[in-house]
């Protein structure tokens, strides 16, 4: 089975590179955050002549917004709401295999990693702690066959930014936040799939500022897309990729897709 994850960011103004992505990568689900759009106006049509059939969707109008797409049947769907501004930010679904799937987006947190004088900061703090509850709650079910994918808006390790020395205080690799992301992952006895496949003493982005002149050139990214498996999973991991190409697509997002191939 294979899994895509990718902040789209907007699926209607990238419907096309959406579908262009599924042409070439064809992966059994894809995971999409930040779709900014109401369900209704959702623009399901194309993705179901693709193959994806089966929908799940969880959006909004013009903010935020999940969901997941998928070749595969679903058993369930459902939404916890870790968000205490209401946003739609979580969609999960079990599907035909038996595999439960996750799919988040992580509130960015605005400029300033002080949660007292940035109540988005604060809401973010509280959504990551909010997901490590919610987990360390099931810890019984970990042996299960479990997936979270998705924009988590942490880069968690020091080579997951361009530069740990100079980004230590930007919001998104600030220590509160990494040690957060940290305890989500322990709380459920997670496996980062990218970390499983590139050692932590390499660099690896998933996303690249549009205030780059030069994304490619300056290349200061930072990973903060992600696919975890349970231990339930453990071996099922076969292939990773960063579909880093697809930043240099004409009105592309700044994320690319995480793919990951399990053995389920």
């Amino acid at each position: 089975m294979k899994i895509a994850t990718w902040n789209i960011n907007s699926v209607r103004f990238r419907q096309l590179l959406a579908t262009r992505f599924l042409r070439e990568e064809a992966p059994d689900v894809l995971c999409l955050q930040e779709t900014k759009v109401a369900d209704e106006l959702f623009p399901a049509l194309p993705f179901h002549k693709l193959g994806y059939v089966h929908q799940a969707i969880h959006g909004q109008k013009a903010y935020h917004g999940v969901a997941i797409l998928s070749k595969l049947p679903f058993r369930e769907t459902g939404v916890q709401d870790f968000c205490r501004e209401g946003h739609a930010r979580h969609i999960g679904v079990t599907l035909a295999n038996g595999v439960e799937l996750h799919n988040f987006y992580v509130p960015a947190g605005g400029d300033i990693p002080d949660p007292v004088k940035n109540p988005k900061f604060a809401h973010k703090l509280h959504f990551l702690e909010g997901m490590e509850k919610f987990f360390a709650a099931r810890k019984a079910r970990k042996n299960d066959p479990l997936v979270l994918v998705g924009d988590l808006n942490v880069a968690p390790l020091e080579n997951d930014v361009w530069s740990h020395k100079q980004l230590l205080d930007i919001v998104s690799h600030t220590p509160v936040e990494t040690k957060l992301l940290g305890a989500v992952q322990a709380a459920f006895d997670w496996t980062d799939s990218t970390r499983h496949f590139i050692a932590p003493d390499q660099k690896i982005y998933s996303w690249w500022s549009y205030r780059a002149a030069d994304w490619e050139a300056s290349d200061r990214g930072r990973r903060l897309d992600h696919v975890w498996t349970s231990p339930g999973l453990k071996g099922a991991l076969k292939n990773h990729k960063i579909a880093r190409k697809m930043r240099g697509w004409q009105k592309a997002s700044d994320h690319v897709p995480v793919v990951v191939e399990l053995d389920v």
